[in-house]
């Protein structure tokens, strides 16, 4: 009889556990309670793009010879001024790298070459889409189909589209002129990017929705982050790593018969 009404009790218990949804079935993980962070790297999980755009001649000046020779050193005599970088997904705070997907993170030639006219180095487009175009859950060509269009919707101010001239600016004046040749742009969707020592111009950010509308930045592009000086060195669009003071002395001797570029400052008093 005992056996009976046990044999009862425990079909009556593994009823009324089996009726419960699965998550009232066992306890919380303390995990679960202390660890509140969403779930990292995930394709399509994220909460905006930031378009990144490099000043070319910083870069050409800060990186090491022949490293990037189709952007620096072209025979063609090509020189650039703002590229596209990426267009990094973004969380609120954080950011998603690597991110998994079902296919192999392949970017066809052809997409390579539909973007070499504002990303000319090869090895950088494939690094981007492997390390951030992932995580956006976009294949390649979709990818770099939607950081074009963001880029192209940027209207470069006229004195930094070929500029001889070295420049001087504050952070705060280039946003403003930004935000003037882009009237759908606010302050807090820009942030200017600087090289921390040299304090020359690095780059632009600019923020963007998911599906490409202009947005507030995160605590990701935060400007004093970025770029604290008051004052930014603009080098020109024609400068090589010689004007950096890179070159041989018997360079140095002929330059002297070279055209010296001229430094205009464009200071807003702040």
């Amino acid at each position: 009889m005992l056996m009976r009404r046990t044999a009862v009790s425990l079909f009556a218990l593994l009823t009324f556990f089996s009726s419960l949804p699965a998550q009232a079935q066992r306890a919380p993980w303390p995990s679960e309670y202390f660890d509140t962070k969403p779930r990292q790297h995930v394709a399509g999980e994220f909460d905006y793009y930031t378009l990144v755009l490099s000043w070319s001649p910083t870069e050409c000046i800060t990186s090491a010879s022949g490293r990037n020779d189709a952007q620096c050193s072209r025979r063609d005599g090509k020189r650039y001024g703002f590229l596209l970088h990426g267009l990094w997904p973004q969380y609120a705070k954080g950011y998603p790298e690597r991110c998994r997907l079902g296919r192999r993170p392949f970017v066809p030639e052809a997409v390579i070459d539909s973007v070499r006219d504002v990303m000319p180095r090869r090895g950088l487009v494939i690094h981007e889409y492997r390390t951030h175009g992932t995580c956006s859950g976009l294949r390649a060509a979709e990818y770099y189909g939607l950081a074009r269009r963001l880029f192209e919707a940027i209207n470069i101010p006229k004195r930094y589209q070929n500029p001889f001239e070295t420049q001087f600016v504050s952070p705060y004046q280039l946003k403003r002129e930004l935000i003037a040749r882009n009237p759908w742009l606010k302050p807090d969707m820009i942030a200017v990017t600087c090289t921390r020592h040299a304090k020359q111009l690095k780059g632009v950010r600019i923020c963007f929705t998911k599906d490409g509308q202009p947005r507030p930045c995160g605590r990701n592009e935060a400007q004093r982050r970025l770029c604290r000086a008051k004052t930014i060195r603009v080098p020109p669009v024609r400068s090589t790593r010689r004007d950096a003071g890179t070159a041989s002395s018997s360079t140095r001797s002929n330059k002297k018969s070279l055209p010296q570029p001229r430094v205009l400052e464009f200071l807003d008093g702040r």
